[in-house]
């Protein structure tokens, strides 16, 4: 029987791999942290900039809810150098809709 811990973990991984499988390369996204019911998840990639790069970020909030994880994108951190591809997404898991 899997932890609560667990199968959140397993749920953002899950949406993790939904994005990057459409996504990459041109962003691919990489769990770095995930406690208190909050996800650390870097993008790095050459991003298409007439999106807008946070876009991509904003982006994984609408995958985990077609993932049935209820989640808010709390912030984004950009770079100091803008000529940096990479972007830090913190996001909030309120909960998981069903079993994963």
């Amino acid at each position: 029987m899997s932890t609560g811990n667990e199968k959140l973990r397993k749920a953002v991984e899950r949406a993790i791999e939904e994005y990057n499988k459409y996504r990459s390369p041109e962003a691919t996204a990489r769990l770095i942290r995930l406690e208190n019911g909050e996800a650390v998840i870097v993008f790095e990639g050459s991003f298409c900039e007439t999106c807008g790069v946070n876009e991509w970020v904003v982006d994984m909030e609408y995958v985990m809810k077609d993932l049935g994880i209820d989640a808010e994108l709390e912030t984004i951190e950009e770079p100091e150098d803008p000529s940096e591809d990479r972007r830090v997404g913190r996001f909030r898991i309120k909960r998981i809709s069903f079993p994963h």
